[in-house]
């Protein structure tokens, strides 16, 4: 019989997943259970070493977890995965598996507003060098290369403003100084983007966003190598406690079987949302990698199969202006989160990049104006609608 590869959709939905070994369910239980039986000592103390597959403990595993794992390693292209209890423990876990007190780091100078307040507050605590750097120019990470430089850490598409990062440069660049590059790929999602292809050693997303897509759960997701899955594991992740719930675990493979179909729904409403609101005048600038204006719009079509459902745009007359768009609008909701069915709005200077003080927002063009859009899958003209009367709202404030 001639074997076949899977593609996306195929993998999303049959990758680790098997019936129920008891019933034959054809969906797998939850598995919600601290403890496991074990047959004897001797094979307790060989799972418990590592000696055997098996679970022995909820801390250190279960089965729903593992078909979790086992469909994102798939999606990525990656040998393991690790599900943890939220995308920021997928990537506190990480971080500290690979960085030691003397050792230096490299972060995109904009990403996620609480990764921000980890590198910056936490981390340097710990004797912890950190530079902060322009990632989607590649001089800017070849320039802050120090000795001890151990990690490279990038966001692309970067969270709030859309920024690229070249995700096979970084790693060129991390690689022949003896580093590591880590890539948050939450907006991308693996449906547009597949950074180990892509040479990063290191993927990690938060499942809260497009892998659940349906706002009713919370988690992370970290790929890569078995020999690094293994080792943040084991120690880290078990010592640090992150684990998944084995109910958000289910929610999360539920969720990613429709992801492919949901990502190709977001980009096309969100590249028509883009189009609009470009022309809008009351509109001062668009961010959003599928526009022609965007920076990195070519670097995005080399890198992605997409352009994803994120956009942020900065509206006249400053916070009053994004106020007032955001306080006018029906169809879509205000709430800080991302990656849900429904379109989602949020004022990023004062919600998720409220650690960072306005100077360094305006450093990195996180505008007081400047709303963040979750364009969900409802038809885009419906979308349009609900923009174009808050916008009228816009207007009367004689900006």
């Amino acid at each position: 019989m001639k074997n076949f590869e899977l593609k996306f959709n195929a993998k999303a939905i049959h990758a680790g997943s098997k019936p129920c070994p008891a019933t034959g369910a054809h969906i797998g239980p939850i598995y919600r259970s601290s403890t496991f039986v074990m047959d004897n000592v001797e094979q307790a103390i060989r799972i418990s070493q590592g000696e055997e597959e098996g679970y022995s403990y909820g801390r250190f595993g279960n089965p729903t977890e593992t078909e979790l794992e086992e469909k994102m390693a798939a999606l990525e292209n990656g040998e393991n995965a690790l599900a943890t209890a939220s995308g920021m423990a997928a990537i506190t876990t990480t971080l500290m598996t690979f960085l030691k007190n003397g050792d230096h780091l490299i972060a995109g100078d904009i990403i996620y507003g609480c990764t921000y307040g980890l590198i910056r507050d936490i981390l340097t605590k710990y004797g912890i060098e950190v530079t902060f750097v322009d990632t989607s120019d590649l001089e800017n990470i070849k320039k802050a290369i120090q000795p001890n430089t151990k990690v490279i850490y990038i966001e692309t598409p970067c969270n709030p403003v859309l920024r690229i990062a070249d995700i096979g440069g970084a790693a060129e660049i991390a690689h022949n100084n003896g580093a590591s590059l880590i890539v948050d790929s939450t907006f991308a999602t693996p449906f547009l983007q597949n950074p180990l292809d892509l040479g990063a050693d290191v993927v990690v997303h938060s499942a809260t966003k497009y892998l659940g897509g349906h706002g009713d759960i919370v988690g992370g997701i970290i790929v890569s190598s078995k020999e690094i899955i293994s080792k943040i594991r084991d120690p880290h992740l078990q010592f640090f406690g992150g684990i998944i719930s084995p109910g958000d675990a289910f929610l999360i493979i539920r969720g990613l079987k429709t992801l492919g179909i949901r990502m190709k729904a977001h980009c096309e409403s969100a590249q028509a949302v883009a189009e609009y609101l470009e022309e809008h005048p009351m509109v001062e600038k668009v961010y959003y990698p599928g526009l022609p204006s965007h920076p990195q719009h070519e670097l995005a079509k080399k890198q992605m199969r997409g352009f994803g459902g994120m956009m942020s745009f900065d509206v006249k007359g400053g916070f009053e202006g994004g106020k007032t768009v955001m306080n006018n609008v029906k169809l879509i909701s205000l709430a800080t989160s991302l990656g849900c069915i429904d379109s989602l709005i949020q004022h990023s200077p004062s919600m998720s990049h409220f650690t960072m003080s306005k100077e360094e927002r305006g450093k990195v063009g996180i505008m007081e104006g400047q709303v963040r859009l979750s364009v969900g899958i409802e038809e885009a003209e419906n979308i349009i609608e609900d923009l174009e009367n808050a916008l009228e709202e816009v207007k009367k404030l004689g900006v």
